[in-house]
Formats: structure tokens, C-alpha cells, sequence
């Protein structure tokens, strides 16, 4: 690999939404998948920065905590150091609710350092079913282990059944794009 794709670019673990190609690349479009990872002692929960509900998700949002002997699953991507400043406004950083970290992750015997996020001041609070499906369909489409999907599945949420303007954008891209992969395979 060239030394100066390495020089220009980061890891960045994703766990949460994240972990959707779509979603991740709707802002930051230099995002490539680099593997499958598994960052232990870690669990996934869900809750709001100081208690103040998402906006964008209506419902608790992904971070993760420190838990002996518990393993979060994610996708390491490859970004643009370009990219750094638009994933660290997605993740609220200047307003305090995200701290970007370093964290070890393994895969296949190796280990990465990445970048990733963690709630600041979180409150517990239970996902909307949209938010949910965004991280079941990531887990899905860069297959992440089974028995965890299936853990993803189990997850209680709010029922949140309103509009959401993120989840129409991301299902017109992914319309779009399955339209383009259907059209190249008839040609």
C-alpha cells in the first residue's frame, strides 16, 4: 500500500449508525471499509447527552461504556484526514456531547488503533425502531458476526413511529443504489 494513502488518512471504528456505508458516507464521502473488528471490554448502550433526546433519531443514540468482559462489534473505515472535522460534527464533539478516543480493536489476530466516540453525560434511553434498523442493516451489510446481529435485534426501543428526515434520505440512497446495481446486471 502507497505511504502516503497511509500519511493522509485515519481509522475510525464505527459501532452505532455508523456501521451503514450510506449513512456514514452522506457526509463524509472518502469513507472505505477497511475489516470487520471486535473492541473488547466494552458494551453498546443507548442513551442522550445530558438527557437531551435526538433530534435527528427521536430516541436514545449508540456509545459505548466500559464493561469487563463484553465485546462491542463494529467496522473499521478508512477516511480522509479531510473527512475529520465533518465525522467529529456528526458526532457533536464541539458541543460536548461525544469525546473522540483511541481505542484497540482486533481482527483476525491483529490490532488497530482507531478513532472512535463516547457519550459525554449520558442518560439511558432506549433507540427508535428507525435508529435500530440503520445499525441492523450496517451489521448486516458488512456481516457482522451472527449471534450478535441477533443481540442487536433484542434491543427495546421507544417506538418512535413519526417522520424521520435522515431515515427518507438514507432510503432513497439506498433505493438508488440498488437500482444501479440491478441496471448494471441487466446490462
Amino acid at each position: 500500500m502507497d505511504d502516503n494513502i497511509e500519511i493522509h488518512t485515519f481509522l475510525y471504528f464505527a459501532y452505532g449508525s455508523n456501521l451503514l456505508k450510506e449513512r456514514l458516507q452522506l457526509k463524509n464521502p472518502s469513507a472505505s471499509i477497511h475489516c470487520v473488528a471486535r473492541l473488547k471490554d466494552y458494551k453498546l448502550i443507548f442513551g442522550n447527552y445530558k438527557g437531551l433526546a435526538s433530534d435527528r433519531w427521536h430516541g436514545g443514540v449508540a456509545t459505548i461504556e466500559n464493561s469487563p468482559a463484553d465485546e462491542v462489534w463494529g467496522v473499521v473505515w478508512r477516511m480522509n484526514v479531510a473527512d475529520l472535522e465533518s465525522l467529529d460534527s456528526q458526532e457533536n464533539v464541539r458541543l460536548g456531547a461525544y469525546s473522540p478516543v483511541e481505542v484497540n480493536v482486533k481482527t483476525r489476530g491483529q490490532e488497530l488503533n482507531c478513532r472512535t466516540y463516547i457519550m459525554n453525560s449520558c442518560i439511558y434511553a432506549p433507540p427508535s425502531p428507525q435508529y435500530l434498523k440503520v445499525i441492523l442493516m450496517g451489521a448486516e451489510q458488512n456481516g457482522l458476526p451472527k449471534n450478535y446481529q441477533e443481540k442487536l435485534r433484542s434491543i427495546e426501543t421507544n417506538k418512535y413511529e413519526g417522520p424521520l428526515p435522515v431515515m427518507a434520505e438514507l432510503e432513497r440512497i439506498m433505493k438508488r443504489a440498488k437500482e444501479r446495481a440491478n441496471h448494471r446486471s441487466d446490462a
